[in-house]
């Protein structure tokens, strides 16, 4: 059985317990952590995983996932209707079942609530994580999302995400250059209206298959201008290894995300593309 078919048959929550759990428990209607023991993990402990530990994970990946980007959405006082569109336009990337959409919608719904507790969900969510941080990067960047939703961030939202950042021990520096992912995959979604125009003044394929700009593939590669040919392709290939939907649900990401991880691995390509086109490799 999967992750999901254990969640709604509540044996999950047993494993989880914690913050994680009771959100799953107020959505779902399984008392979880009721008389239960927390599971206590060591996130220094060597990376060697419990029979259904990656189910847990995928889980906590779910709802860690949607009940932040409420969090973060209702972060400046009100939730606007491009916050939605961001959250649904994820939920229909992932091909959730009706059932499935229902309990995201749900959880979304907590995380805008005041007692929301975004540091002890997060927290808990990189102790199930451990080392895995691809997943915490896919996490962050679906975040992003929400703070990029309406083409402004606001300080609330930054605020909030910054404290994401902090609570999962991601360095400031990483949360740039998934900045950069999101802008482009933003800039991307729009350039269908333009390919004709691009076409007809003969910009480069990399151009034409996104808006990004030569400085945002720079970021997005995490380069520099100035870089030589090889270290622009390691910084690339470093990037497409960590997006490769296989090894992130290998890992622990819900196969229901493999679409938005498939869809990161193409803005990246995009991007070396791009520099490549620009440098004439």
């Amino acid at each position: 059985m999967n992750w999901w078919g254990k969640l709604l048959g509540g044996g999950l929550g047993f494993l989880i317990g914690g913050p994680i759990g009771a959100l799953l428990g107020a959505v779902l209607g399984h008392n979880f952590d009721s008389g239960l023991k927390r599971l206590q993990f060591d996130a220094d402990e060597e990376d060697s995983m419990m029979p259904g530990a990656q189910e847990r994970v995928q889980a906590a990946f779910f709802t860690a996932t949607f009940a932040t980007m409420g969090h973060i959405s209702k972060a400046d006082g009100k939730v606007t209707p491009d916050e939605i569109r961001v959250a649904q336009s994820v939920m229909s990337q992932m091909q959730l079942s009706a059932e499935q959409k229902k309990v995201a919608i749900d959880l979304f719904q907590q995380g805008k609530e005041p007692d929301y507790n975004l540091k002890a969900v997060v927290e808990q969510f990189r102790i199930e994580c451990r080392r895995r941080t691809s997943l915490m990067q896919m996490f962050i960047e679906i975040q992003l999302h929400a703070v990029y939703a309406d083409g402004n961030s606001h300080p609330a939202e930054e605020k909030v995400l910054q404290d994401v950042c902090e609570y999962l021990k991601y360095p400031k520096f990483m949360l740039r250059q998934m900045e950069a992912l999101v802008r482009a995959g933003k800039n991307a979604s729009g350039a269908g209206n333009q390919r004709s125009r691009q076409q007809s003044s003969g910009q480069s394929t990399a151009a034409r298959n996104t808006d990004m700009t030569i400085a945002d593939a720079y970021q997005l590669l995490g380069v520099e201008k100035t870089d030589d040919k090889n270290v622009v392709k390691r910084a690339y290939r470093k990037l497409m290894s960590q997006h490769h939907p296989d090894k992130l649900v290998a890992k622990g990401l819900p196969p229901e995300m493999i679409k938005i991880a498939t869809e990161k691995t193409q803005h990246i390509k995009a991007a070396y593309d791009l520099i490549k086109d620009s440098r004439g490799w």
